[in-house]
């Protein structure tokens, strides 16, 4: 997969990258898995580490820390949740409210791994924000704002709302996965603080799917 890294800011402590769609965040257990954006800067910074992730489906903004200090200190950042993510994804339906925030407690559904369910008794907390940007004749884009990170949140948390996002192949029924290409969730937007100089970092890319022209995304 070309480019094989998109680097959008390094240095000796960390690296950003723009990790595309269908490339995993990490290493997976079997071999065939191997490629990920973890092992591609393991290339060139074998101690490398994960400090947070992103669906195989997902596009967006990764940081890795390319050392244990900077991975310890990033880490910390996420789990208090001193970091801000921004995410931009295209739903089935027409989204009737403008904003609105989505609470319901996530957990693995043993039956049917990796997908997740909300459980009420087992789940843990999952908050998202989110935020009407367009409505189309058979879809809604939106912003969302995940408060907490739980695994597949926002792709579960639209489902629920009932407008799974575009290309989920997951979450979504045939005649929504299959409108478009790949899954329309792009990680657009990631705040946070460098571990060695406390600098505030802020990072934008744009979605690698159509935005119309009359929508100002950051």
């Amino acid at each position: 997969m070309e480019p094989f890294l998109e680097v959008l800011y390094e240095d000796t402590d960390i690296i950003v990258v723009n990790k595309p769609s269908g490339l995993l965040s990490v290493p997976g257990k079997a071999a065939e898995h191997n490629d990920s954006i973890l092992s591609r800067v393991r290339k060139d910074s074998p101690d490398a580490v994960a400090v947070h992730r992103l669906d195989m489906s997902t596009s967006g903004i990764l940081v890795v820390a390319k050392n244990k200090t900077a991975a310890g200190r990033l880490g910390k950042q996420f789990q208090e949740r001193k970091t801000h993510k921004t995410y931009f994804a295209w739903v089935g339906g027409i989204v009737e409210q403008d904003s609105g925030v989505v609470n319901k407690p996530l957990c693995v559904d043993w039956l049917n791994r990796p997908l997740q369910r909300v459980d009420y008794v087992n789940g843990r907390e999952a908050i998202t924000n989110f935020t009407c940007l367009k409505r189309g004749n058979d879809r809604t884009l939106v912003k969302l704002q995940p408060i907490t990170g739980r695994s597949h949140q926002l792709r579960v948390h639209m489902m629920v709302l009932g407008h799974p996002i575009l290309g989920d192949h997951l979450y979504a029924p045939p005649e929504l996965r299959d409108l478009v290409p790949h899954l329309q969730l792009h990680a657009g937007y990631l705040s946070f603080y460098h571990p060695v100089t406390n600098k505030l970092m802020e990072f934008t890319t744009m979605p690698p799917f159509e935005i119309p022209d009359d929508v100002k995304l950051f």
